[in-house]
């Protein structure tokens, strides 16, 4: 697949979850921001351990629940943006990246069926949740918020793709590739718990709203999962891309620490 290029883009008036109008305004589109604005996102929710392979190769049982984690709308970034690692995430190895599907909530969602989960969603994207498994292991008190909550490890887009154009997110292909090397190479069948099901799930007496971003989990071929582990460094680029999506490509950048106080 092509990398998302785009030179002109319409200009959209209006709300991107409610009435908008495209109008016949062309601009020219110099750099791609994050799909959604800050101000926009609600709440940042992921899955861990939702993809059967990827459950077997970190040595854990399949999951009867979805496992659930947050990551601060801080996180979220734009598609090409570099992944910065402030320098707690740079003491020890352990840098590491995951290729996800992203689902965002167009339409509140509150104990909703399985059977019209889909129906709630605005659209897709590709995602990668940079995650530092020291942090997230070892030093979290059993809690994976401090492996994955830093500014920018959440680079996700190109775009968003509207559920209308893609009926079935359970049919996608989906990979990693790190300095033009595949390490992910799966689909999204291999999910344990697809989307529809996810968003059924987490709807339960909790209302899901607009601009709600959920990562949905990580095919295997993670580094952590790899002999020798093959752990992100200081330059290294990385691209996420998606069936029918496009591709995210960021380039780990190792913050210089600031004066100490």
């Amino acid at each position: 697949m092509a990398k998302f290029s785009v030179s002109q883009g319409r200009v959209i008036n209006g709300d991107i979850f409610g009435k908008h109008d495209i109008t016949d305004q062309v601009v020219d589109v110099q750099f791609l921001l994050a799909p959604l604005a800050r101000d926009d996102v609600k709440t940042v929710r992921c899955l861990g351990l939702n993809y059967e392979q990827h459950a077997k190769e970190s040595n854990m049982p399949l999951p009867k629940f979805p496992v659930l984690f947050y990551k601060p709308a801080t996180a979220l970034a734009g598609p090409f943006e570099n992944i910065p690692v402030p320098a707690p995430a740079q003491e020890v190895e352990g840098l590491d990246y995951e290729c996800e599907l992203v689902a965002i909530i167009g339409k509140q969602a509150r104990d909703v069926p399985e059977s019209k989960a889909l129906d709630h969603v605005l659209g897709y994207a590709v995602g990668n949740d940079i995650s530092h498994r020291d942090w997230q292991l070892k030093r979290g008190g059993g809690q994976w918020a401090l492996g994955k909550m830093y500014d920018g490890w959440g680079p996700f887009g190109p775009g968003i793709v509207s559920s209308r154009i893609i009926k079935d997110p359970q049919s996608l292909n989906i990979w990693t590739k790190v300095n033009g090397i595949t390490v992910q190479d799966s689909s999204t069948k291999d999910m344990i718990f697809g989307v529809a099901r996810t968003i059924s799930f987490l709807s339960q007496g909790t209302t899901l709203l607009p601009g709600d971003v959920i990562f949905t989990g990580t095919p295997q071929g993670v580094g952590s999962g790899r002999s020798p582990p093959l752990w992100l460094k200081d330059g290294d680029v990385v691209e996420v891309g998606l069936q029918g999506i496009g591709i995210c490509t960021n380039k780990v950048d190792y913050v210089k620490s600031g004066p100490k106080l």
